[in-house]
């Protein structure tokens, strides 16, 4: 919430109408609840993203929409060494996050285009932007998630859309970092150790990042991986 000149309170995203997908997994339940709270119409999708023909009925079912968050929750890619990487660990990988995301704007495009306004933002990760090693198929998808916003990003420009992405890590959630993990003395040691902050960000600093992307007061963010990690990463 802000205030305007009268000294009242004024929601940062009163008017606009947001589509949250997976909005029951990773950033999702976070980020309809602060949407909501600055003024946002959300609507959540729950869809399978995997199905190829999933998009376009999302986005047709949503009508209007003013800023698309992508939010897509990675199934278990962690700790398999490259040589037992297989092709379909690799295949989940990029049909759980890259081809869902392409998708998503494709669909929602045309519309943006037509009013010559709208906001995109995606839910990525730091992990490209410094190496993990037993994170290839995850890094790789990641990655590629990454360089598509910031192809799509300058594209989508010429229309007054701005397309960006959270590149984040070490945020506190329960698909990434469950309350035993948390607990667990060796992971407090390494989280002291590799995040120069010493801690997890709370769910509702990486959506008050989201808030802002999805705001008016981001009109000349485009393209951009922003990292969020406490320092661990820029």
């Amino acid at each position: 919430m802000t205030e305007n000149i009268s000294g009242k309170p004024q929601s940062r995203l009163s008017g606009k109408r947001v589509l949250v997908t997976q909005a029951n997994d990773f950033m999702g339940p976070a980020t309809v609840t602060h949407f909501r709270r600055e003024g946002a119409e959300v609507i959540t999708s729950d869809s399978v993203l995997t199905d190829p023909a999933a998009a376009d009925e999302i986005i047709e079912a949503a009508g209007v929409v003013d800023v698309l968050v992508v939010n897509l929750a990675s199934e278990n890619l962690y700790g398999k060494t490259v040589d037992q990487l297989d092709d379909a660990s690799f295949e989940t990988a990029f049909n759980v996050m890259v081809y869902p995301l392409h998708r998503l704007v494709r669909a929602v495009a045309p519309q943006m285009k037509q009013r010559k306004r709208g906001k995109i933002i995606v839910y990525g990760s730091a992990v490209p932007l410094r190496p993990m090693a037993r994170l290839a198929a995850y890094s790789a998808a990641r990655g590629a998630q990454i360089s598509y916003v910031k192809s799509v990003g300058v594209e989508l420009a010429r229309d007054n859309i701005q397309c960006n992405l959270i590149a984040q890590n070490w945020v506190e959630n329960p698909a990434y970092y469950p309350p035993e993990m948390q607990k667990n003395p060796k992971f407090q040691a390494n989280l002291a150790r590799e995040v120069p902050l010493g801690r997890l960000a709370r769910p509702e600093e990486d959506t008050a990042l989201a808030v802002f992307l999805a705001s008016d007061e981001s009109d000349f963010f485009v393209g951009q991986a922003i990292p969020f990690s406490g320092g661990w990463a820029s």
